[in-house]
């Protein structure tokens, strides 16, 4: 057996035959499941192992009481939008929507299939919903930061690297995200002392050169902003920023465990687990236009220690001491 096969069997993306109720006499509940990343990465079988635990938990089995039908886009945006239309015309009972590269595309395929979506900074600003309280329509779920979250990094590169002047900002423009993020690290770089430079990027080439580019001088540093497009391309990001000396945070510690600096963001398995959890509900007869958005709880403040003696950086014990997790 192929390992991506094996992969796809593990996470419960086997089709399953259709039928009405199982051998045990209960109702097969069909799920639909739009993921951007491809399904054999690192990130990508976490989250998805996260969500299957949150559903085992509420009492739903793969195979017994359940069918999940797997779209797994590979940060294709294309295909992404053609999986959508797939997932809306299957009418499943509700479909997670793996961030708002997903979920848009879902919106504008069905307004009636509800959605519950995972770690989507800005529903409101992207058009998802009418507001956090109140969603509205057939869309829910739970974001992943506020924009100001920005404002941290910057704040964080400063306090692990202090000799950076200068820091490239990450981001994919085709997102709202991409384009709120930016924002709000725009409007506050200059309090902290810091030039800031968006780094428009689409593809590994693109990112690629763009960090190239920008390494050229002294005293720089990276920021990098959540986006499906940054997990499809984390080592490529993170080897860039050693090749280059680039003191960077980033958004997610799966970048900081791979070889980056310094992470700060919400627990994501927490939020796949947490949207299982919606999808119990709405299984179980609720309305996504009834159950509130919700945000993180706890954020991870994650250093790796190699990577920063790499640098020539010494971490000051205050921020060590406010670590939830020191990598060695």
């Amino acid at each position: 057996m192929k390992r991506r096969e094996f992969v796809i069997l593990l996470g419960g993306a086997i089709a399953w035959p259709l039928a009405a109720h199982t051998q045990h006499g209960e109702r097969m509940r069909r799920v639909g499941a739009l993921m951007t990343l491809a399904a054999d990465g690192a990130v990508a079988q976490a989250r998805n192992a996260a969500f299957l635990q949150g559903l085992q938990q509420s009492g739903w089995t793969v195979g017994r009481n359940l069918r999940i039908e797997y779209r797994w886009a590979a940060g294709s945006a294309d295909d992404t939008r053609k999986y959508a239309a797939e997932l809306a015309a299957l009418a499943p009972d509700v479909i997670l929507a793996a961030g708002s590269g997903a979920a848009t595309p879902l919106l504008q395929a069905t307004r009636s299939v509800p959605i519950v979506f995972a770690h989507v900074p800005d529903p409101v600003g992207a058009g998802l919903i009418n507001s956090l309280a109140r969603p509205g329509g057939n869309v829910t779920g739970f974001t992943s930061f506020e924009y100001g979250m920005g404002g941290k990094w910057l704040e964080l590169l400063k306090q692990i690297a202090p000799g950076v002047k200068r820091a490239a900002v990450i981001r994919d423009p085709a997102i709202t995200a991409g384009i709120g993020q930016w924002g709000a690290i725009n409007a506050v770089a200059s309090s902290v002392g810091l030039e800031v430079i968006p780094m428009n990027v689409r593809d590994a080439d693109d990112i690629e050169h763009a960090v190239a580019a920008f390494a050229r001088g002294a005293n720089d540093g990276l920021i990098v902003t959540g986006s499906g497009l940054a997990v499809l391309h984390r080592d490529l990001i993170v080897t860039l920023a050693a090749r280059h000396k680039l003191p960077t945070v980033y958004y997610d510690r799966y970048f900081v465990a791979a070889g980056g600096l310094i992470s700060y963001g919400p627990d994501y398995l927490e939020i796949y687990r947490q949207a299982a959890g919606y999808v119990d509900r709405i299984l179980r007869g609720e309305r996504p236009a009834d159950l509130p958005v919700q945000a993180p709880t706890k954020y991870e403040l994650v250093i790796n220690l190699k990577t920063a003696r790499a640098l020539g950086l010494d971490v000051p014990p205050t921020l060590l001491a406010r670590a939830d997790e020191v990598i060695e």
